[in-house]
């Protein structure tokens, strides 16, 4: 008899153990759904929760992006520098913002932006801000990249969707930055139960401007007062969702890394290249092992129970609907070829993380 596939997301596992039920019940109950209390209660929360002074909660993580881009003026003409193994995801807001992204390399060990990278692209022409991705749950080189965006006078924007609760040196991923941009889709370290964004910031200034962007570009209502707003509001429901859950997610981010270490140890003999960290600038957001025989695993893995997805197959810079800038980045390349990700959730049950470590040697071991 066939084992049961291991699920790559739990959807029980994400929920906490917290009754969503009773929070969109008792935003039914209130009768308001859109930038009330809960929508402020929880950007106050989260705001505390990274050390910054403020939060403002948006549509989805590709708009707190764009808006991040739009409140400090990139637009037209302008040029924002990034890396391309991420999914397009900043691309996309890039290229909403009216800019044109540069790209940089990454760094082999993190996959996340090179630091030397940055520098080589500063020193290439004028650049409009920078955007940090933290990639599958690892901090990128926030203290070498910041510190170099600030000798220069670019702004430094973290790109933190994957990396809730991520924190190095005690100071928490979004809080290094101008600004922090975060994606609560359902499958992130914290998700809600659709679309949902925030951008955080200890920049008053530049909060309002996201603030007003988000709805209109309105100062007073029906006020226009800034170029390039837009619908992108955070809604009560789930924003009562993840109210309730931030309570639980360092919990949640260590039984993910749990799982991650777990496998490392699992695996530490085999020809695989395992994620570096398991110290608190990494909470699994994802597993990825690298391996040049990628699809065969792939394929073994899910003949033998164990469901895995690929992050990202194809890099920004190589998607067919890139026109123009075609850089030479190779460790993004090699990256983009070999990486698959495991199951790494909360949720998961000890037997179900046995089954993919038995599989995943047994595919090697023969």
């Amino acid at each position: 008899m066939s084992q049961a596939m291991v699920p790559f997301f739990c959807a029980s596992g994400a929920n906490f153990g917290v009754d969503l039920g009773a929070c969109i019940q008792d935003v039914v109950n209130s009768g308001q759904y859109v930038l009330g209390p809960q929508v402020q209660a929880f950007e106050a929360s989260f705001a505390r929760y990274l050390g910054v002074g403020c939060a403002v909660g948006v549509g989805n993580g590709t708009d707190a992006l764009t808006l991040a881009l739009r409140a400090l003026g990139v637009g037209p003409g302008s040029r924002v520098l990034t890396v391309a193994n991420a999914g397009c995801y900043a691309s996309t807001a890039i290229a909403q913002a009216g800019a044109e992204p540069l790209y940089a390399d990454v760094e082999p060990r993190h996959l996340t932006l090179s630091p030397t990278a940055v520098e080589v692209a500063l020193e290439s022409g004028p650049v409009a801000a920078v955007v940090l991705t933290h990639l599958y749950g690892q901090m990128g080189e926030v203290e070498r990249i910041g510190s170099i965006c600030e000798s220069a006078g670019v702004p430094m924007i973290e790109d933190c969707a994957q990396a809730h609760g991520a924190a190095r040196g005690g100071r928490k991923a979004g809080a290094w930055g101008r600004m922090g941009c975060f994606s609560f889709y359902p499958t992130k370290n914290l998700g809600a139960l659709g679309d949902g964004g925030l951008v955080a910031t200890n920049d008053r200034e530049l909060a309002e401007r996201v603030r007003a962007l988000r709805q209109y570009g309105w100062r007073a209502k029906y006020e226009v007062v800034l170029a390039g707003g837009c619908n992108s509001r955070l809604d009560e429901l789930q924003a009562a969702v993840l109210l309730a859950k931030l309570h639980h997610l360092d919990d949640a981010n260590a039984a993910r890394r749990a799982i991650a270490q777990r496998y490392n140890v699992a695996f530490a003999d085999l020809p695989l290249e395992l994620p570096a960290s398991m110290n608190d600038d990494y909470v699994a957001h994802l597993y990825v092992v690298r391996t040049p025989r990628r699809s065969e695993l792939q394929a073994y893995l899910t003949q033998h129970g164990v469901a895995c997805a690929i992050h990202y197959p194809v890099s920004d810079h190589q998607q067919p609907v890139r026109v123009g800038q075609s850089p030479s980045l190779p460790a993004t390349e090699a990256a983009c070829a070999e990486v698959l990700s495991l199951p790494c959730c909360p949720g998961l049950s000890s037997p179900q993380v046995e089954q993919v470590i038995l599989a995943v040697r047994g595919f090697f071991r023969g």
